[in-house]
């Protein structure tokens, strides 16, 4: 029976789901009998600063939003922009007879109706109404099929939330007294900023090693078959039986991991290739195998952040925020999942879309199923696929842009998944001979055909590392027996350097974070996020990089909280808190633990079943303050005496004792990777002493002399009062200073450059009015002055150089309004993959941005003009059209409104203030008259008095 042909009987129902795109595509499905309204998010939340706290508590309780001493209590309020919405929603619920909670189908979602049901009170039947995706028949079907608020996994979401704030209400003001103000910890970003650190301190230590090998290119004198290659390249693979060593063979200090493999070096490599000159060789073995490779699984929360990112150059939160939106419009399952299981029905349209679209021929005979391969996996859910019992083509959809592509990519992932293995053979050969000086060598060459693409017709899976060699990748050899002759071509020598480990990349650390057991699928794009906002990470191009910053927070934490940075007890709480939703164990026993610690208002036995004998107490670790070394834990030695320190106002270099003679400091650049800081350019930075280089002395009197330095703003130069000369007051004298030009830099500019700078600005001349105008260098420029009237010029070199009739020429066109000439783009970085428009980086008002002339995204810390790649340049973008259109902020929205009510009030007012004088003139008017009558009548009387008088 439809929700209608229900309703249809009596009654009305609210159906309360997280967002207002969701509730329109809903409110399409059920019909007149149901009112669908949405709780734009959590209504409810712990408070965020004492203000929030309700009066009645005090002490730790108003800290935290949590009461430690009576069970960890939550306080919960609600949000105040949630507050008109929670009206709205008790209205809507006092004309209806039921209410269904259709909030997502997660411990957050399930938390969100625990929520709900607990602000709103109904007095009506409340039912829990659950969907993996928003079509026709599975809103219809879980309207139908309802169930009850699952308590456990509300325990658990509700756990995780105050285990969340006691660790970063605690820790983080730590790190504010310690390291720097306003910095945050976090259960979980606190370890991913750890791993992305100590993959930077292993690029540090790392120490390359040279080796060299041999490449041979033989000739097997067959030749005619265009499908049969004539040749074949091998690599040297032993001499005399021993391997050749390769980069794996070297550990991270550039030493050989096992004494059997053979080092050579420039000269006995070359030394090799000479005595194999006229050496003749044979194929020695012919080794073929069947080649077979099996579909993927279908996309989980995880997969598909890592494979957006590979293949569309997505941040982790862009590409959820693209799949938030295809699932609130109908488009794909649920993109919270950490299932790979598929559902008859999409199985079903899977094997549909195989058949149609490539032939029997791709389809297995029984459908495949995938375990799941990550812990506690929640098999009630889907994995993320199209929605629908038929899935629609990408060109069906009609999406464009960014939910187009990733459209795009779940819908062949799902496909792939229920079609044949790839099927061919590989071969390896292998070819021997004996050189000049007798030595045995043997060359190695390996090769691929697919003789079936299977699957891979339809998706092959991308690589974090751009070298690997893709799925469908061919590598063809020539049909060659055992005992053939070859004859070499060409020996060339190589040589090589090993790499240190790359860093992480969002696809990388996330795959990471996932293998560890650290967080939970749906918080990954978040906590990286987090990282990056909070300064902790930059990127260049696609990796992740740590600032220095970083490394001090992390510094403090390994030495002084390491259990809540140690990976292992970040995994271990994640399953504990599994257990709690599964009702394996307590929620408050485990809670005492963490906090109070072992001997405090928690016992070995409240925890129960062992969960937490590693538990220390967090209140215990952040009182004993005294024993951080603030200055120690943000202090790195760089060598020679030079320490790197992590500054309230950033990093900076240091040699030598403050207030000695000795002493030398100077700021290292903020968006500095880490491993870039050598002990040659940190003697660099302090040879130029905080960036400052003395370029002469003014020839002019009082001949000051003149300096260039690096500023907070940038680059300028300036001259040096002497000693003494007043800096405030009435008699204060400020030096000279002006900003270099964008084309100067401090290592090149000159002392006539910047007597030049300090001239400025450059009277031009008067116009016919006799109005100056001036040549100046501003924020945004070169540009002319007249009074008011500004007007950029093209170029700095202008500022110098252009004539009162050039300057009048410019005034006498037309002021532009808005934006000047275009100009020029500072790079070129290529086609977009999405918009298929070209992309470039342009200077803009508040720096350099990239554009596809539809969408602008400003570089963030760690991009340059000079070394963004296309692929950051993509990202930027992808990243900037997910977030969707600026939307009014709430302080603006108030100034209108509050605006708008002082012009309402200011009308009344100068309405009433009309009423009140004109009621007053009227009044006065009638005083007036009433004075001049009483003036008449005691005139009469005074004339009628006398002529009594008189009679």
């Amino acid at each position: 029976m439809s929700p209608t042909s229900e309703t249809a009987k009596g009654g009305r129902r609210l159906v309360i789901v997280e967002s207002p795109a969701k509730a329109k595509t809903i409110k399409g499905y059920l019909g007149p009998g149901y009112v669908v309204e949405a709780s734009v998010g959590h209504i409810r939340d712990l408070p965020n600063g004492a203000a929030e706290v309700p009066e009645k508590y005090t002490g730790e309780v108003r800290r935290l939003g949590v009461d430690v001493e009576h069970d960890f209590q939550p306080i919960y309020v609600v949000n105040a922009d949630k507050k008109a919405q929670v009206k709205k929603l008790k209205d809507l619920l006092k004309d209806s007879d039921e209410l269904y909670l259709a909030t997502d189908e997660d411990r957050e979602g399930e938390a969100i109706a625990w929520h709900l049901q607990e602000v709103l009170k109904p007095k009506v039947p409340v039912k829990r109404m659950v969907f993996h995706e928003i079509t026709k028949s599975a809103i219809q079907a879980a309207v139908a099929n309802p169930r009850q608020l699952n308590q456990r996994l509300v325990d658990a979401q509700e756990t995780r939330r105050i285990l969340d704030r006691l660790y970063g209400y605690e820790v983080s003001p730590v790190l504010w007294k310690k390291v720097m103000p306003k910095l945050s910890a976090g259960r979980v970003q606190s370890v991913a900023t750890r791993l992305v650190v100590e993959r930077e301190r292993e690029r540090i230590a790392f120490r390359s090693a040279e080796y060299w090998d041999l490449t041979g290119t033989f000739a097997t004198g067959r030749a005619g078959d265009p499908s049969d290659p004539s040749s074949l390249v091998a690599r040297l693979q032993t001499v005399d039986g021993r391997r050749i060593a390769q980069g794996r063979d070297f550990d991270s200090q550039g030493q050989l991991k096992s004494a059997n493999t053979l080092h050579l070096d420039e000269a006995n490599a070359r030394a090799l290739a000479a005595a194999l000159e006229n050496t003749q060789f044979s194929v020695r073995s012919v080794e073929s195998k069947p080649y077979r490779r099996s579909p993927y699984a279908p996309f989980r929360t995880t997969t598909l952040q890592q494979e957006a990112s590979r293949k569309l150059g997505f941040g982790a939160k862009a590409t959820m925020q693209i799949a938030q939106k295809l699932y609130e419009n109908g488009y794909i399952t649920y993109m919270r999942t950490d299932s790979t299981t598929l559902s008859d029905t999409a199985v079903a349209a899977a094997r549909a879309q195989v058949t149609q679209l490539y032939g029997a021929e791709y389809l297995p005979d029984a459908p495949r199923t995938y375990a799941a391969k990550v812990k506690n996996a929640q098999e009630a859910h889907e994995a993320i696929r199209p929605s629908g019992d038929r899935f629609r083509t990408p060109a069906e959809t009609g999406l464009t842009g960014d939910q187009f592509k990733l459209y795009e990519l779940i819908w062949k992932r799902t496909v792939a998944s229920q079609m044949k293995d790839a099927t061919g053979n590989s071969v390896t050969v292998k070819i021997g001979g004996t050189a000049a000086d007798g030595r045995d060598v043997e060359f190695s060459a390996s090769g691929k055909t697919i003789t079936f693409h299977g699957f891979l017709k339809a998706y092959v899976e991308g690589a974090d590392d751009p070298n690997a060699e893709l799925d469908d990748r061919e590598r063809r050899l020539p049909q060659v027996g055992e005992g053939d002759r070859l004859s070499a071509e060409e020996i060339t020598v190589d040589g090589h350097a090993t790499k240190p480990p790359a860093r992480y990349t969002e696809a990388s650390l996330v795959k990471e974070l996932e293998e560890r057991e650290i967080g939970r699928p749906s918080t990954y794009a978040s906590i990286i996020g987090t990282i990056l906002d909070r300064g902790y990470v930059f990127k260049k191009g696609t990796a992740l990089v740590p600032s220095f910053l970083s490394f001090a927070v992390v510094n403090l934490l390994e030495k002084h909280f390491g259990r809540l940075v140690d990976y292992d007890f970040t995994a271990k709480m994640e399953d504990d808190l599994d257990r709690i939703a599964r009702g394996e164990a307590q929620a408050v026993p485990w809670l005492k633990r963490f906090y109070f610690g072992e001997g405090g208002h928690g016992t070995a036995a409240d925890a129960g079943n062992g969960d937490g004998d590693h538990l220390g107490g967090l209140k215990e670790l952040v009182t004993d303050l005294g024993a951080i070394d603030a200055r120690e834990v943000s202090s790195f030695p760089v060598g020679n005496g030079i320490v790197l320190r992590v500054g309230r106002f950033g990093p900076y270099v240091e040699r030598g004792e403050k207030d000695t003679e000795e002493h030398q400091r100077a700021d290292v650049p903020a968006d500095l990777a880490p491993d870039e800081l050598t002990v040659e350019l940190a003697e660099e930075l302090l040879a130029n002493g905080s960036g400052e280089r003395l370029l002469g002395t003014d020839p002019e009197p009082p001949h000051h002399p003149i300096v260039a330095k690096a500023g907070r703003y940038g680059p300028y130069v300036t001259e040096v009062l002497p000693e003494g000369t007043p800096k405030t007051g009435k008699n204060a004298v400020k030096p000279r200073t002006a900003s270099l030009f964008k084309s100067m830099s401090l290592d090149t500019v000159t002392l006539e450059d910047a007597l030049k700078l300090m001239s400025l600005p450059r009277v031009v001349g008067t116009d016919p009015e006799g109005q100056e105008i001036t040549a100046q260098n501003g924020r945004y420029g070169p540009y002319l002055k007249k009074g008011t009237d500004s007007r950029s010029l093209q170029s700095e070199d202008q500022i110098f150089t252009i004539t009162l009739e050039e300057a009048l020429a410019i005034y006498a066109q037309p002021k532009q309004r808005g934006r000047a000439a275009a100009k020029p783009p500072l790079k070129e970085l290529g086609e977009d993959p999405v918009s298929g428009k070209p992309v470039v980086v342009k200077d803009g008002r508040f720096g350099p941005y990239v554009t596809d002339g539809e969408t602008n995204a400003t570089l963030r810390s760690g991009d340059s003009v000079e070394t963004i790649t296309p692929e950051r340049g993509f990202e930027l973008l992808a990243e900037k059209r997910a977030k969707g259109p600026a939307k009014k902020t709430a302080k603006k929205a108030a100034a209108k409104k509050t605006a708008a009510k002082k012009t309402t009030t200011a009308k009344k007012t100068a309405a009433k203030a009309k009423k009140t004088a004109a009621k007053k003139t009227t009044t006065a008017a009638k005083k007036t008259t009433a004075k001049t009558a009483a003036k008449k009548t005691a005139a009469k009387k005074a004339t009628a008095a006398s002529q009594t008088a008189e009679d």
